[in-house]
C-alpha cells in the first residue's frame, strides 16, 4: 500500500511538471463570416471633351450625293413671274474661304420670264425664255443649330461659260445684257438650296449619338474580379462650328458620371431619344475617373502573412510566432485570424476597421482588438498574450501595401485612352494625371479601394458617311 501511495505521488508529480512545462491550447470560436454586397460607389461628375472634326471634303461628297441633276425646279409663274430650272452640271466644290464656305455651283439654268399683266380677265404677258451654264459662287458663314450646321449662304457672282442666249426662231440669240439683272430674281432660290443642301449633309446627330452609345457601354476593366466601367450620361453641350483649314470644328462636351462597379455587368443607361443638345461656350476638358484597386483577402493575407515572417511576440520564455494569416468580412469589419505556435498553439481572431495610409499606400487597421471569445479565451489560458502591448506590436504586421492594384487600376484605364476606337471614325485619347484615394469598401471576397484619377479624355469623330 505504501508503494503504491508512493507511485501514484510520483505520477501525480511528474504529470504536474509535464503540464507546467507545455504549451497551453488555445480553441477560440471562429467568427463566421458574412455576406458584404457590392456596393454603388457615388461618383462626382464627369466631363468628356469631344472634339468633332469634319472635312470639308466629306461635307463636299454628301452635297453631290444629294444634289444631282435637275437640283432645283420652280414651275410656278404665276408667282414671281418666274420659272426656273437648275440643273448641276459637274460636281459641286466647296472651300474654305477666311473662315466661310465657298461653294462653287457649276450650273445649267432654264428661266422662263414673264412680262406683262391681267386686265379685265385678259392675261396681256410676254413669256421669254433663256438658256444659259455658267458658274455661280456662294459664301456661307457657319453657325450650330440644332445638331445641325446652320449656314447663312450668299450669291457672291456668276461667270458665265458661254453667253447666255434665247432661242428666236430656233436660233440661239445672245442676251447677256439682259439676264445679268435678271439673275437677283433666283439668287435666293439658290442661296436656299445651298443652305438646305449644307445642311442635311452635315447632319452629325446619328454619329454622335452612335458613338456615345458605344461609349456609355459598361466595359469590363479587370475579367478577373468583374470589374466594370459604367458611363452615364446627364448632359451634352456644343460649342459654336468654326472653320480650321479644310475641317469643320466644334466641341461637345458630355457631362456624365463615371462608375465602378463590382459584379455582373451593370445595364447602360443611355438613352438616345433623353439627350438634349445644349450650347455653350468652352467645354471643360477634364476628366474625374473613379476607379477600383482590387485586393482579394486571400492576396491579402499572403502578403501580411509574409509581413509576420520571422517575429515572436510575447515575453521571456512566453513566445509566438504567427505561421499563418487569414481575412474575412464580418460585421462592416475584417476578421484576421493569425495561427500561432510556441507558448500557445492554436488560432487568435482579431477584428478591425481597413484605413488607408496615402503616404505609404498601405492598409493598416484601425481599432484592431481581440474578437470576444478570443480575449476571453486568452485571460484563462494565456493573460500575458492579451495584453495591450503585444496587440500593438501585431498591428504593425497587421498591414500591406496596395501599390500595385492602384497602379494596376489605373493601367487598365490608360489602355482605353491610346487611340482606342470603339466604332469606325471614332477615336479616344487621353491622359491619366492625378491619384487620389477616395474610400473603402468590403465585399465577401474582396476589399476595394476607391480612388479618383484626374486627366484628361478626348473622344474624336472623323468625318461623315
Amino acid at each position: 500500500m505504501k508503494s503504491l501511495f508512493l507511485g501514484l505521488a510520483a505520477t501525480s508529480f511528474a504529470f504536474t511538471l509535464s503540464n507546467c512545462g507545455s504549451t497551453s491550447k488555445i480553441e477560440a470560436l471562429k467568427p463566421t463570416a458574412d455576406n458584404a454586397a457590392p456596393l454603388l460607389y457615388d461618383a462626382a461628375p464627369s466631363y468628356i471633351n469631344m472634339p468633332i472634326s469634319i472635312k470639308l471634303q466629306d461635307v463636299e461628297n454628301q452635297i453631290n450625293k444629294s444634289l444631282t441633276g435637275l437640283i432645283y425646279d420652280d414651275n410656278n409663274i404665276t408667282d414671281d413671274n418666274l420659272e426656273v430650272k437648275i440643273w448641276k452640271q459637274a460636281p459641286i466644290q466647296i472651300q474654305n474661304e477666311a473662315g466661310n464656305i465657298k461653294t462653287i455651283l457649276p450650273l445649267k439654268a432654264q428661266i422662263k420670264y414673264r412680262i406683262g399683266t391681267s386686265k379685265l380677265g385678259i392675261d396681256l404677258y410676254d413669256t421669254r425664255e433663256f438658256n444659259f451654264n455658267g458658274v455661280i459662287t456662294l459664301v456661307s458663314d457657319v453657325h450650330m443649330a440644332n445638331w445641325k450646321l446652320n449656314t447663312k449662304t450668299e450669291f457672291r457672282s456668276l461667270d458665265w461659260n458661254e453667253s447666255p442666249s434665247v432661242s428666236v426662231f430656233g436660233k440661239a440669240v445672245p442676251i447677256t445684257y439682259l439676264i445679268n439683272p435678271a439673275v437677283k430674281l433666283f439668287k435666293a432660290k439658290i442661296e436656299k438650296t445651298i443652305d438646305n443642301a449644307i445642311a442635311n449633309a452635315v447632319d452629325f446627330k446619328p454619329n454622335v449619338l452612335a458613338a456615345l452609345e458605344k461609349i456609355t457601354t459598361p466595359f469590363e476593366m479587370n475579367k478577373t474580379y468583374q470589374t466594370w466601367l459604367n458611363i452615364t450620361p446627364q448632359e451634352l453641350y456644343a460649342t459654336d462650328a468654326q472653320l480650321q483649314k479644310e475641317n469643320i470644328c466644334f466641341d461637345l462636351g458630355l457631362k456624365c458620371v463615371m462608375e465602378t462597379r463590382i459584379g455582373q455587368q451593370p445595364l447602360s443607361k443611355f438613352d438616345k431619344n433623353k439627350i438634349a443638345l445644349k450650347t455653350t461656350a468652352k467645354i471643360p476638358n477634364t476628366v474625374a475617373a473613379n476607379v477600383v484597386a482590387v485586393s482579394t483577402y486571400d492576396n491579402a493575407s499572403r502578403l501580411m502573412t509574409a509581413n509576420f515572417k520571422g517575429q515572436e511576440f510575447g515575453d521571456g520564455k512566453k513566445k509566438v510566432t504567427v505561421q499563418n494569416v487569414a481575412l474575412w468580412h464580418k460585421e462592416g469589419k475584417l476578421i484576421i485570424a493569425l495561427d500561432l505556435l510556441g507558448s500557445v498553439n492554436g488560432t487568435i481572431y482579431l477584428s478591425g476597421v481597413p484605413t488607408y495610409n496615402p503616404e505609404s499606400k498601405e492598409i493598416f487597421f484601425a481599432e484592431l482588438d481581440y474578437v470576444i471569445d478570443t480575449k476571453s479565451r486568452l485571460m484563462k489560458t494565456a493573460s500575458w498574450l492579451a495584453q495591450g502591448y503585444i496587440l500593438k506590436k501585431m498591428q504593425e504586421s497587421c498591414r500591406y501595401s496596395i501599390q500595385g492594384n492602384l497602379e494596376e487600376g489605373k493601367q487598365n484605364l490608360v489602355k482605353y485612352m491610346k487611340n482606342f476606337s470603339p466604332m469606325p471614325g471614332v477615336f479616344i485619347n487621353g491622359n491619366l494625371n492625378g491619384l487620389n484615394f477616395e474610400k473603402i469598401q468590403l465585399t465577401n471576397q474582396a476589399l476595394l479601394a476607391f480612388v479618383k484619377i484626374t486627366g484628361d479624355v478626348k473622344v474624336s469623330i472623323d468625318g461623315i458617311k
